[in-house]
């Protein structure tokens, strides 16, 4: 904060707290102690205001929150760069309890650590930790259930992007993953997108009319194969998905992969590095559990997703 700013916000809040001490005892000066007839000569559909004064109690908790509010400013920051007697700030603060509670957990992941990812990933109490660091971190794009939604991959299933091979699934906690579809409307034009996007459709066994897909299968293999491979399968090492299943991150519909094909797709996965490795750990044999209710993960891990 400039010191202007901090100038600023310092006059103008000493300004309001004289201002409103001033206006308080004010209106409290000359007015008789006792109740009266007299109004104010306010009137309003028969009903008037009396000038009685302020109850005395209602008056002494203005001026308490009045004398609470110099005193909270005096020990805490709220003026400008003033930092407070006490020297408190929220960072120390959140810091503080981030290290107590590390220290209060820090045993419970020491238990797991060490253990191989697909034992930690059967044993109840670990699938439960690793179920609530998910919902801290991860539910709010991929679902309470893991399940994802358009643009979030399902984490539940056994079809994977980068790769669903313990260490991948770490990698991609740990580092992040940028998923990168480039723009193709530029290169091959409205109707190398419309043919294209048909003949994508039609490696996943969906029909489409009026489509060229022998122009359209040309096109993949002159633009396409390079990341998707020249049967469509994928290549985890990319992040590029399997185009033979029937499973689709941006919807399957022609409409959806000609919008893919035209504008294409950024799909970014943050890094949880700052979790640490207990944590990635603990995450990432959750994920795994997940996927084995519905089959084995092989080591490289098939392309997940769409």
């Amino acid at each position: 904060m400039s010191n202007f700013w901090s100038g600023y916000i310092i006059a103008l809040t000493t300004v309001f707290l004289i201002l409103i001490t001033w206006l308080l005892f004010a209106t409290r000066k000359g007015q008789k102690a006792d109740h009266t007839d007299q109004t104010t000569g306010h009137s309003f559909d028969g009903i008037e205001e009396y000038d009685n004064p302020l109850p005395r109690w209602w008056f002494m908790l203005f001026v308490a929150t009045i004398v609470f509010s110099v005193v909270y400013l005096v020990l805490y920051p709220g003026m400008g760069k003033w930092k407070g007697v006490l020297g408190w700030t929220q960072v120390e603060q959140y810091q503080d309890e981030v290290e107590r509670a590390e220290a209060q957990f820090a045993p419970i992941f020491a238990r797991y650590v060490d253990m191989p990812v697909e034992e930690v990933a059967r044993d109840e109490d670990a699938v439960r930790i690793g179920q609530r660091l998910f919902a801290t971190n991860c539910s709010v794009c991929h679902g309470s259930d893991a399940r994802g939604a358009f643009g979030f991959p399902n984490l539940s299933d056994n079809d994977w992007i980068w790769g669903g091979s313990v260490d991948q699934i770490k990698t991609t906690l740990r580092e992040g993953r940028q998923a990168a579809m480039p723009a193709w409307l530029a290169v091959i034009g409205e109707a190398g997108v419309r043919n294209t996007a048909g003949y994508v459709r039609s490696l996943a066994g969906l029909e489409t009319e009026n489509v060229d897909l022998e122009a359209g299968k040309k096109v993949f293999q002159t633009n396409c194969v390079a990341c998707h491979g020249p049967e469509g399968k994928g290549n985890p090492m990319l992040g590029a998905p399997n185009l033979t299943d029937d499973i689709w991150l941006y919807g399957s519909s022609l409409l959806q992969v000609q919008h893919t094909l035209r504008y294409g797709r950024n799909g970014n996965m943050p890094a949880q590095a700052h979790l640490g490795e207990d944590k990635i750990h603990m995450l990432a044999s959750y994920v795994y559990s997940l996927s084995q209710e519905e089959g084995e993960v092989s080591d490289t891990g098939r392309p997940k997703g769409r």
